[in-house]
């Protein structure tokens, strides 16, 4: 049985104090006997004191939004895996999006990325997914097998490391998701992929939706064969909503 996920991708949201009241209502509301791993990904200040407040007998791990291409340097405003593992952060998200769009990382940036996380023995959720013209051009599945080319150059023990997110970009923030029919074609795709490098690790490897998964449509997503549970924008900031999708994933 693969490992259900959920994470709290915070963005560019969230001051301190209201990081922390966040959490420690989460962590209050949890089934205690919950077995989903729970990521909280904040802004790069709110690392560390969030990281130390989050509970991981109850399956609450830290996460980083992004790291730095370089190892150490003259990088004005950069911050790499190994600060990231300083502060004991577990999970790194790489492939954003966001990332990929409005800063311009270019697939060799995030192989670089991959590798300096995974050499700091943090986990990277990897993300893929197509734009809505790729999409109506039924090109999402060239676009997203070519996305996914930088992990296959990983050995199979980092493959091990790695979480896959598939966010349909034209679901971003949009309040459009997937249905959960197109969603699960991705992801057995993805499996598809993968499996011509290693079957074990294709049945193994976690893939995660995300695109405007909320409360109101987790269960149908997470339900489905592939889907292994979530990368969460908006929802994560709304401590109710959030709990009713770690609930889902359960």
């Amino acid at each position: 049985m693969r490992q259900k996920i959920v994470a709290a991708n915070w963005k560019l949201n969230k001051t301190l104090s209201e990081g922390i009241e966040l959490v420690k209502f989460l962590q209050l509301k949890v089934n205690e006997y919950d077995k989903v791993i729970k990521i909280i990904c904040p802004t790069f200040p709110l690392l560390y004191p969030i990281g130390q407040v989050l509970n991981k007998e109850k399956n609450f791990y830290l996460g980083a939004q992004n790291c730095s291409a370089f190892e150490k340097g003259a990088y004005t405003g950069e911050v790499s895996a190994s600060i990231l593992k300083s502060v004991h952060c577990d999970y790194v998200i790489i492939g954003h999006s966001e990332r990929r769009s409005i800063f311009n990382e270019s697939e060799e940036i995030l192989k670089r990325k991959l590798e300096r996380a995974l050499n700091e023995n943090i986990k990277a959720i990897y993300c893929v997914g197509e734009e809505l013209e790729q999409r109506k051009n039924r090109l999402q599945f060239d676009v997203v097998e070519k996305q996914l080319e930088n992990i296959f150059s990983l050995n199979n023990e980092q493959l091990s490391q790695i979480i896959i997110a598939y966010e349909p970009i034209w679901a971003i923030g949009t309040g459009v998701n997937a249905s959960p029919k197109e969603a699960q074609e991705m992801h057995r795709f993805i499996r598809e992929i993968i499996a011509k490098k290693d079957t074990n690790i294709a049945n193994a490897i976690p893939v995660l939706y995300g695109g405007s998964c909320n409360a109101g449509n987790a269960s149908q997503l997470f339900s489905q064969k592939d889907i292994d549970g979530g990368l969460i924008g908006s929802a994560s900031l709304k401590g109710e909503e959030f709990i009713q999708i770690i609930y889902a994933a359960s």
